[in-house]
């Protein structure tokens, strides 16, 4: 074979492995289905909550957002769903995106409309509802009797507690029942995307790697996303696929959860694994070593 065709060959060989990585590569990138680009929060016109917080959330994957008290987790959540208004808080810096399309300005109804649900902290359940009428009542955006019908027995299904006590008052339930109820209410509008805001508050231990476990499988069998706020950094790098770190409205750190699982800075702050070896206060660094992290 001459020379020149030969490198033509080369060349063209070359071409065509370059394209198909370059479609592998497309193929293997989920889709992004929320972006939150440098968004700036402002309580009662003067206390500034967030400053410049960006994070993504990949279609069909858990993401959580991780940090202590204060550190601007529910903010974060509620700027995306829009309730910020009623606490007199306001995106005043950034953009948020579903889609591609700017949400700051829609309703939460709106924002249900598309797909996207949140789970208050705290749950808030209709006390003097039935846990039966609460789910009912996540299901009023749906036309058809038959969906609504059909979404019951979904929820059922994932949470075979709540069926057992459907007819039981909410406020009479326990709290991990509770916490399953707003869940599965959540589920009864079809949701694509569900906000969690911290739903291992209160419950105890085994109740909530079930609360997990069930989010994992919603997760894996529904392709329901989950942005996941959380405090409770170990639970929630195990079942999460990615995570942002708060401190103070800022994201301070992120990565995929096994990375930040595995991450010493993470461990000594947030999961109680560091620092093993120290003999006394003088030789604790954590706090320069933090700040400087935080800087």
């Amino acid at each position: 074979m001459p020379d020149e065709v030969r490198h033509d060959s080369l060349i063209s060989s070359i071409a065509r492995s370059a394209e198909n990585w370059r479609k592998q590569k497309f193929m293997d990138t989920p889709k992004i289905v929320l972006n939150v680009n440098g968004i700036e929060v402002i309580y009662n016109h003067v206390i500034l909550v967030l400053k410049g917080v960006s994070l993504s959330v990949p279609e069909g994957k858990i993401v959580a957002i991780l940090g202590g008290n204060g550190a601007g987790k529910t903010t974060t959540l509620r700027a995306v769903s829009n309730l910020l208004k009623g606490e007199r808080g306001e995106v005043t810096k950034g953009s948020i995106e579903l889609r591609g399309e700017r949400i700051e300005n829609l309703s939460p109804s709106d924002l249900v409309q598309r797909g996207v649900v949140q789970v208050m902290e705290g749950r808030h359940c209709f006390a003097h509802l039935t846990i039966e009428e609460n789910l009912l009542t996540g299901g009023y955006t749906l036309k058809s009797k038959a969906e609504v019908a059909k979404n019951l027995e979904k929820v059922y299904a994932y949470f075979p507690r709540l069926k057992i006590r459907r007819a039981s008052q909410a406020a009479y339930t326990s709290g991990g029942e509770q916490q399953m109820c707003a869940i599965g209410r959540a589920l009864m509008a079809s949701p694509t995307m569900v906000l969690l805001d911290e739903p291992s508050m209160g419950l105890a231990p085994q109740i909530v790697e079930e609360v997990f476990e069930i989010v994992k499988d919603l997760n894996q069998k529904e392709q329901v996303t989950f942005l996941v706020a959380e405090q409770n950094t170990n639970m929630a790098l195990k079942y999460a696929d990615y995570g942002y770190i708060m401190e103070s409205g800022r994201v301070v750190m992120d990565g995929a959860a096994s990375d930040l699982a595995n991450n010493e800075d993470v461990k000594e702050f947030y999961l109680g694994m560091g620092g093993g070896e120290r003999k006394s206060f003088k030789d604790v660094k954590s706090y320069k070593r933090r700040k400087r992290w935080l800087a």
